[in-house]
Order: structure tokens, then sequence, then C-alpha cells
């Protein structure tokens, strides 16, 4: 998650909030307040639902919002990146490597065959 508070804020806002609120006015509009309601009582995570029901409307209002100013409606990530050291495969993982070729290899070989035409 974001470092700085107003930006997990706004990601939280942007990625969690927005989408169930959407489905929740959608749901409002279409049915009026017993389908709000209805979203509530059944099913077993009635958010997650509405999250679901709502995301492709909070995608579109996230990419307009970028649209407005890049990062606006999908937060950049701020991200750590570190160079790690390859370990040199042992004599095991290569030979367990060419066996694998070798399976492919034959594997593909016979299809092969197969797949030619009958002469």
């Amino acid at each position: 998650m974001a470092s700085d508070p107003l930006d997990a804020l706004r990601l939280t806002l942007m990625q969690e909030v927005l989408p169930v609120g959407l489905a929740v006015v959608e749901r409002a509009r279409r049915g009026g307040p017993r389908d709000v309601i209805d979203a509530f009582s059944g099913g077993s995570d009635p958010l997650a639902q509405l999250k679901d029901e709502g995301e492709p409307a909070a995608r579109q209002v996230r990419e307009r919002l970028d649209q407005l100013q890049p990062g606006l409606g999908n937060p950049v990530m701020k991200v750590d990146v570190r160079d790690v050291p390859a370990d040199a495969p042992s004599a095991e993982d290569r030979q367990e490597l060419q066996q694998a070729l070798t399976r492919i290899t034959d594997r593909l070989t016979q299809l092969e065959r197969l797949l030619q035409p009958a002469s």
C-alpha cells in the first residue's frame, strides 16, 4: 500500500469505495431502494458482490480522471526495485532440465509424425 496516508486514502477510495458506491447508485436508479436492500440481504459477501458489479463503471471513471491528470484516477504505485543475484543452477537442476527438454522434443516428434499426411 502507499506510504503516504493521503495516497493510501485515495487508493482505497478509487479501488474499494468507488466501485461499491457506483453499484449502489446503479441499483437505486434501476430498482429503487428495494434493489439496494436486496444486495445486502442476499449472498455471503455483499460488499464483494457490489464491488464486482460496480468495477466496470469505476474503471471508466478512473480512466476519465486519468485523462484530466495522469495518475489521478489510477494512482501511481511506488515500488522498490532491487537487483537479486541469481544462483548458478546445480548439476541436479541442469539434469532435470535436460530430461524435461528431451521429453518435450520426443513428444513434438511424435506430434509431427501424427500430423503428417498419410503417404
